[in-house]
């Protein structure tokens, strides 16, 4: 199985989370040789916020620790990797992006996948969005879950029916902490790779837009989302973005120091 040989790419330590020093191919070629082999594992694309929230949960830093996969994707991540470890990563993993080659390397494949998250509409229209931009793709399922915890019986039944389904790849669009919690406790369960990528269920859709390139390049798609949102996202940027620069900051000088 996939989970027994290195595939996976190395992890290095930022604040305290292990984050995957790595690249869009890597990833790709690491998830597709996973869901060949009909491995379980966990996928995370993690930007400022996942990584800050996590630190400051135990329980939650152990889980995040344990996924195969902690893709760097906020450019402030990747510049944490480059400063405090030497990794010389060029760009980061953007989990938008990283859904997109996943896409076109499963319909090219014929690798089944699966959307799981966010309201009925955007997963709709989601599906409607992917099935024309990859007119092979095999989107075996696809399902929006309430906003509360499933009953036992609802979560016995959404098993089954992902598994009935034969998806190898199930993109989890449940926003932090939210899926990374899914995905830990339906490790066991799910016959396939769960991909967690949060807003790309949003931006592929249409329902919200995304950060023009030139905000993203330079680390500044929190900002044009605190613009659009500042009511929902104020605490969030505010409070992590603060958070994450001084735990970084010691952690440099640390480094720096020894």
């Amino acid at each position: 199985m996939a989970n027994d040989v290195q595939i996976w790419p190395r992890k290095y330590p930022v604040l305290g989370i292990g984050i995957s020093a790595t690249t869009y191919d890597e990833v790709v070629a690491a998830i597709m040789t996973a869901a060949r082999e009909e491995a379980r594992a966990i996928v995370n694309a993690a930007p400022v916020h996942a990584v800050v929230t996590a630190a400051r949960d135990p329980v939650l830093k152990q889980k995040l620790n344990s996924f195969e996969l902690v893709v760097p994707d906020g450019q402030p991540v990747r510049w944490a990797l480059n400063l405090l470890h030497r990794t010389h990563l060029s760009d980061r993993v953007y989990g938008p992006e990283l859904m997109l080659r996943l896409c076109r390397r499963a319909s090219e494949e014929g690798t089944g996948v699966y959307l799981y998250g966010s309201e009925p509409h955007v997963v709709e229209r989601l599906r409607e969005n992917l099935a024309r931009w990859f007119p092979t793709l095999r989107i075996v399922g696809s399902e929006s879950p309430p906003f509360r915890p499933l009953t036992p019986e609802e979560d016995q039944a959404m098993v089954a029916r992902v598994n009935r389904s034969g998806a190898r790849i199930i993109f989890i669009g449940l926003g932090c902490p939210r899926q990374d919690e899914f995905a830990f406790a339906h490790r066991p369960l799910l016959e396939g790779v769960q991909v967690c990528v949060g807003a790309a269920f949003d931006f592929h859709s249409g329902n919200k837009p995304m950060a023009p390139a030139w905000m993203q390049r330079r680390g500044l798609e929190w900002l044009f989302r605190l613009v659009r949102e500042p009511a929902r996202l104020w605490r969030r940027y505010l409070v992590t973005n603060s958070i994450f620069l001084a735990r970084f900051s010691r952690e440099l000088l640390r480094a720096r120091r020894a």
